[in-house]
């Protein structure tokens, strides 16, 4: 793996942490614990913050980024993502704040200043604009995002999974050393 200093500063995670050795990740990023970075991840905490939540797996060719601090904008927009968050293939996060139990579909693009709720799914390939706010308990679909129908109790059920299938998944990883 590449874990690289930005400016004197390294991403931090402890030992229960899986980071796949051809993901970058570079700077101001924290991993909490049990999560995992698979394949082809780029993650550049350079000219903001990452914090990444415990038990969250960021799947093969996501690309990590944020927001730098401006005149019009004087904190810019950080990458916060929660507890027990999916962020299924190839999806774009850019300075974007993702709360806990979300599933992220592939190929879907977070942007600048959106908020996403606890306990939402965003369909694969969706678009959520700048400061958009997607609302806790619903599914999400479209370029741009509009709100498809509230989540069925075994889609709720089923973000929790999800996060818990990937824990056991960079365990197995974790094991072969």
């Amino acid at each position: 793996m590449t874990i690289r200093s930005y400016k004197g500063i390294t991403p931090t995670y402890d030992n229960s942490v899986y980071i796949d050795e051809s993901s970058v990740l570079v700077g101001d990023i924290t991993l909490g614990k049990d999560s995992s970075v698979w394949p082809l991840v780029a993650a550049r905490g350079d000219v903001n913050y990452i914090r990444i939540g415990e038990r969250t797996n960021i799947q093969d060719g996501s690309v990590l980024h944020l927001t730098r601090a401006s005149e019009s904008n004087p904190d810019g927009y950080p990458l916060i993502i929660g507890d027990d968050v999916t962020v299924g293939h190839k999806v774009m996060l850019h300075g974007c704040q993702l709360g806990n139990r979300i599933l992220v579909g592939m190929g879907a693009i977070v942007m600048d200043n959106a908020i996403v709720e606890d306990d939402v799914i965003i369909g694969g390939g969706s678009l959520v604009p700048p400061n958009k706010r997607l609302e806790s308990g619903y599914l999400y679909v479209g370029s741009p995002v509009k709100q498809a129908r509230p989540l069925t109790e075994q889609e709720r059920a089923f973000l929790k999974v999800s996060a818990d299938n990937y824990v056991q998944l960079k365990d197995e990883y974790l094991a072969e050393g």
